[in-house]
């Protein structure tokens, strides 16, 4: 019984004094007091950047790896806490969307509840438009790209969401910012030898893995018209392209070689929750693109996971910390707009979307690359179509009422 054990271990205590046994009588007026401590994972020190801040609401740039509300095992490290602990603890901040903890980007923080539920309703509403940026695995096509697939919640405990007939309509276009190609490095003797002596089954298992071919990386513009949970990280997948460091949806252990590319019929949704369930308790949750970017063995260590240990104070269950690849993916909320033009907010391209040491690309957003030129046309485009990659294109990937299609990976 745990107030029977804190009571044994003095954290309960009455007017200040120890309570002698858990038979002691209580009278009226008495204070009771019981001291407890809460186990924690860390967040990123990046602080919470200020976009915009009025009488009636603070725009923020929300760092990656921060859940917006206490949940779980976060409490504290939440933005919610954060901001009113820098602030003053009786203010109560408002968050008028959500973002997923993963995701950094524009999130907007009502000082009172009208302006609160004013941009909500708007939100609701779909009048506002949102834009974001992702950096996925592999050569996007040129062109605008746009998935319609629909999308299932398979298992509401894991938050896990993939492709399926059945699902709720969902709709996205995509359009390329920029490519850019793994840098070719001279192999060394040590990796030469290495190469020559894997076996013919592990060239084999290799040759299986489609993300083994995607080389490089591509900066995507996306803009969700539905607002379906994991809605981007799910349609990203099923084009053949995820979000090259997502721990879900770009991990080949829980999803197998394919990446579930195209997969919207299999019946393996149990043997995937599973192999989900495993990974931050007896596995470490590890996108592919840790493989394919060969961080070092450190750093793959240095994940979160069960240790196996006990707290020896309240006997929790105890977690590594988490390695600083897994504070957040690379997926930022980089605009949200008012269709009726009364206000807009943008943050710059995060770090990771910039171009590479020693190779030219775009600093900023460009208006060739603007995914919303295509939205007024949307309606009329009901086939599936797409040129080569190497040209400027429309591809229109599904339906929620044709039978699904699959772009060439």
């Amino acid at each position: 019984m745990i107030q029977k054990d804190a009571i044994e271990r003095g954290n309960v205590v009455v007017n200040g004094n120890p309570v002698p046994s858990i038979h002691a009588i209580i009278k009226n007026g008495d204070v009771i007091s019981h001291t407890l401590h809460r186990h924690e994972p860390p967040v990123t020190a990046q602080s919470i950047g200020i976009v915009h801040e009025d009488d009636d609401m603070i725009v923020i740039n929300k760092p990656a790896g921060v859940p917006v509300h206490p949940a779980g095992r976060y409490n504290y490290n939440s933005i919610v806490e954060i901001m009113r602990a820098e602030r003053a603890h009786g203010w109560n901040p408002l968050p008028c969307n959500r973002l997923d903890r993963l995701t950094s980007g524009v999130m907007f923080i009502g000082k009172h509840p009208k302006a609160a539920e004013e941009l909500g309703v708007q939100i609701r509403d779909r009048t506002v438009k949102k834009e974001y940026v992702a950096r996925v695995k592999g050569e996007f096509p040129q062109g605008e790209v746009i998935c319609e697939q629909p999308i299932l919640q398979i298992s509401p405990k894991l938050g896990l969401n993939r492709v399926r007939a059945n699902g709720k309509e969902a709709r996205t276009i995509f359009r390329r910012l920029a490519y850019y190609p793994p840098a070719r490095v001279e192999a060394n003797d040590d990796e030469k030898l290495s190469e020559c002596l894997r076996t013919e089954g592990e060239r084999t298992r290799d040759a299986t893995m489609s993300w083994k071919q995607k080389e490089g990386y591509s900066i995507v513009r996306c803009l969700p018209l539905t607002g379906r949970t994991h809605q981007l990280r799910v349609h990203l997948q099923y084009l053949g392209h995820p979000i090259a460091n997502d721990p879900i949806y770009c991990n080949q252990r829980v999803f197998g070689p394919s990446l579930a590319q195209g997969d919207a019929d299999s019946d393996n949704d149990e043997s995937i929750i599973a192999r989900l369930s495993r990974m931050g308790k007896s596995e470490v949750a590890e996108a592919v693109a840790y493989h394919d970017e060969m961080v070092e063995e450190y750093n793959k260590r240095k994940a979160e996971k069960m240790t196996g240990k006990l707290c020896e104070v309240c006997h929790t269950a105890l977690y590594s910390d988490p390695g600083a690849h897994e504070l957040g993916i690379y997926l930022h909320a980089k605009k949200y707009a008012c269709e009726e033009g009364r206000w807009r907010y943008e943050t710059s391209l995060p770090e990771w979307a910039l171009p590479p040491p020693g190779m030219e690309g775009p600093t900023e957003v460009t208006p060739e690359s603007d995914p919303s030129s295509l939205l007024n046309s949307l309606e009329p485009l009901d086939i599936a179509k797409c040129n080569d990659s190497n040209q400027d294109s429309v591809c229109v990937v599904g339906s929620p009422r044709v039978p699904l299609w699959v772009m060439p990976g």
